[in-house]
C-alpha cells in the first residue's frame, strides 16, 4: 500500500472568491471542518499517514493551522512555495527531495472531496505498473481526457474550444473527466522535461507518447469545492 500522499494546497482559488482573499482555499470549510483537514482524515482512514503539502496563497495560515491540530496525528512535511507558485507540475518538481525515495505516492487537489476507494485505487495502480494512474469519471466537465479500450492515455479535448492533442488516430476514445487524484511512481521525475511553473496535465500529454499512463474509471462521489455554490453543495453529501 502506498503510505504517502503530497496534497495540492498552494493555490490561490480565484473561483472561491471573496473566501479567498483572505484565506487559502484548503481551509474553505464544508459543514464547518477545513477541506484539507477532511482529505487528511479520509486518507488516514486508507493507512496514509505521511504527507507533504504544497503551499503558496496564505500558506502561513496552513502552516498555522497544522500546528493547532498537531498534524492530526500525521507525519507533514511543507514544500513551501512562497517565491513563486508552480502550478501542479512544478509543485510536483519542487517537492521532488519529499518524495523521490517512495517508489509510489498519491497526489491529490486539496479541493476535491470523494468517497473514492483508494485502497481499490492504489491496487490498480501497483497492479498495471504505471507510471502515473489518474482517477477519472463520466461526468461534465470542460475538458476531457480521451483513453483506448484498455483505458491508456491517448489524448485530451477541450470540450469548449474544440482543441485536441492525441497521441495517435481517435479510435472512438472514450472522454472521461479527471478527478483531481492521481497515484504516480517516482520515475517520473527523471522523465520530466519542463522546469519552473507548468501543468502536470501538459506533461503527461507528453509522456503518454512513450509511458504507460492509465484511467482508473470510478463512479464515486466527487466534488470540485472551487465555487462557492460547490461548498453548499459538497455540504449535501459529506457531513
Amino acid at each position: 500500500m502506498i503510505k504517502k500522499a503530497l496534497i495540492f494546497a498552494a493555490g490561490k482559488g480565484t473561483r472561491l472568491k471573496p473566501f479567498t482573499d483572505n484565506h487559502p482555499k484548503a481551509l474553505a470549510v464544508v459543514n464547518n471542518v477545513p477541506l484539507l483537514e477532511r482529505n487528511i482524515k479520509f486518507l488516514q482512514n486508507y493507512g496514509i499517514n505521511d504527507f507533504v503539502i504544497n503551499v503558496h496563497h496564505f500558506g502561513e495560515q496552513i502552516i498555522e493551522f497544522l500546528q493547532e491540530k498537531e498534524n492530526f496525528g500525521a507525519k507533514i512535511e511543507i514544500s513551501d512555495e512562497k517565491n513563486e507558485l508552480l502550478e501542479t507540475g512544478g509543485g510536483l518538481v519542487f517537492a521532488k527531495k519529499h518524495l523521490e525515495n517512495e517508489e509510489n505516492f498519491l497526489i491529490m487537489n486539496a479541493d476535491i472531496l470523494t468517497d473514492l476507494n483508494i485502497l481499490e485505487f492504489v491496487k490498480f495502480h501497483l497492479l498495471h505498473q504505471n507510471v502515473a494512474t489518474l482517477a477519472v469519471s463520466d461526468r461534465v466537465s470542460s475538458r476531457k481526457l480521451m483513453f483506448n479500450e484498455d483505458m491508456i492515455l491517448k489524448g485530451w479535448v477541450n470540450k469548449t474550444t474544440g482543441e485536441t492533442k492525441l497521441s495517435e488516430f481517435n479510435k472512438n476514445f472514450k472522454e472521461l473527466a479527471f478527478s483531481g487524484i492521481h497515484c504516480v511512481n517516482s520515475s517520473i521525475f527523471d522523465k520530466i522535461k519542463r522546469t519552473g511553473k507548468f501543468s502536470i496535465m501538459e506533461e503527461y500529454l507528453d509522456l503518454m507518447f512513450e509511458n504507460h499512463i492509465q484511467g482508473f474509471q470510478h463512479n464515486a462521489k466527487l466534488i470540485d469545492v472551487g465555487r462557492p455554490e460547490s461548498v453548499v453543495e459538497a455540504g449535501k453529501y459529506f457531513k
